[in-house]
């Protein structure tokens, strides 16, 4: 069964193992406990593109929420390099989301965000990947 797509509706997913890539620690603490909260477990939370990719391998996260920037790289090469290895569902939470414009069905969460949005957009992330 694919999660809701009703944007007026918010369905939890079942729980995931989360990898967080944000290089504002704030940022970072707030998504972990919204996540934990919401009964998933965050695997790894790092703060440089080669953190991330190098997380993503050792931890195999199921999704991956990814900042645009980062500390010492971008969090769109970080992505890049660990879809090279297989498709990890994965969305960008960022302050900055035209510059994801050229990413076609990239999944953006503008910040400020809420609960709720962050919800529905990991229920996106989760659908199966366009072919």
């Amino acid at each position: 069964m694919l999660p809701e797509r009703d944007s007026n509706r918010i369905q939890q997913t079942k729980p995931l193992r989360i990898m967080i890539a944000e290089d504002e620690g704030l940022i970072s603490l707030f998504l972990a406990e919204l996540l934990e909260g919401l009964g998933h477990t965050v695997c790894a939370s790092v703060a440089t593109e080669a953190e991330a990719v190098a997380a993503a391998k050792v931890e195999l996260p199921e999704l991956i929420i990814m900042d645009g920037t980062l500390r010492q790289g971008s969090g769109l090469h970080a992505m890049k390099a660990i879809l090279s290895g297989g498709f990890i569902p994965h969305m960008f939470v960022t302050g900055d989301p035209y510059r994801f414009c050229a990413e076609p069905g990239a999944i953006i969460v503008q910040k400020p965000f809420d609960a709720p949005t962050l919800v529905r957009a990991i229920n996106r992330a989760l659908l199966p990947p366009a072919s």
